[in-house]
């Protein structure tokens, strides 16, 4: 499996399967690797050129000693399609890859073609935001794995099959904790943190390509579909299910967007404007 050097300090690994253009780019969430994708993989690989990464930090990629943030990764993935002759992608990202995906598609509009965020690791209310400094000192502290598997139990619910639980848990343990730490603060408390409102409103409202966000509260998908200005945007909730929804679904997931990227470039005929979505998604706003 190939690595890409994207500097003389950092080397990301990353599969190539399928074929297919536009081509997605799969971008895992908080503490995880592209292995999140095996559930989906062979069946996206079979329509489409599908290259799923690890993020620096994370995985069998390069592990740097300070710079694991969400824009230093968006940044590097600009660099791993330069390396990979790629001029335009779909990415698809998960919790903190959602952020990540969504400002490759602020800051290189011209590479994203369009763009699927899942259970997105933005728009936390300021309520919420207020118990993450406790949390990052203790990421930083004399236990941040434990810590890391508390905060990650809110990714559950009572459905979530147990491998599921069982893989992140393993994974969370086998992260660098600097890593852990410096993602999440850059996420949400840090100057520049998209993760929290009103700086998600400002800066997602931003991305000009279509969207597909698929959510597991209902508040926030309806946040969310509030502010897409693109008409071929479209916000499904699934409510009731954990945090990895497109783990706990996969299937569902996969039909979801492969129906969503057929109707890319279509005139609707319907009058759905932004924020709509499709009733056989399930839920939604």
């Amino acid at each position: 499996m190939p690595h890409a050097e994207i500097s003389s300090a950092l080397r990301l690994f990353y599969t190539d399967d399928g074929s297919g253009d536009p081509p997605l780019l799969l971008v895992h969430g908080w503490g995880a690797d592209s292995h999140q994708w095996s559930w989906h993989l062979d069946a996206l690989a079979a329509r489409h050129r599908v290259i799923a990464v690890d993020l620096r930090g994370h995985g069998y990629s390069s592990v740097p000693e300070a710079g694991n943030t969400p824009r230093a990764m968006a940044e590097d993935l600009d660099t791993l399609l330069d390396r990979l002759d790629v001029p335009e992608v779909i990415p698809v990202g998960h919790s903190m890859g959602a952020q990540v995906v969504s400002i490759l598609a602020v800051e290189h509009p011209g590479r994203v073609r369009a763009l699927v965020t899942l259970d997105p690791g933005y728009g936390m209310s300021q309520d919420l935001a207020a118990s993450f400094p406790g949390m990052i000192a203790g990421l930083r502290g004399e236990h941040p794995h434990a810590v890391a598997e508390e905060i990650d139990r809110w990714c559950t619910t009572s459905a979530t099959p147990a491998v599921i639980r069982r893989w992140h848990k393993r994974r969370l343990y086998g992260m660098p904790p600097h890593v852990l730490a410096e993602a999440f603060e850059a996420m949400f408390t840090a100057p520049g943190a998209i993760g929290v409102r009103p700086a998600s409103d400002d800066y997602l409202a931003r991305r000009g390509c279509p969207v597909l966000s698929i959510w597991a509260d209902p508040e926030r998908a309806a946040w969310e579909a509030g502010l897409l200005r693109h008409p071929e945007s479209k916000v499904v909730c699934w409510e009731g299910s954990g945090h990895r929804l497109h783990e706990e679904r996969p299937a569902e997931f996969v039909r979801v967007l492969e129906g969503w990227l057929r109707t890319l470039g279509k005139a609707s005929g319907h009058g759905e404007g932004p924020g709509s979505a499709d009733a056989a998604a399930g839920p939604f706003v």
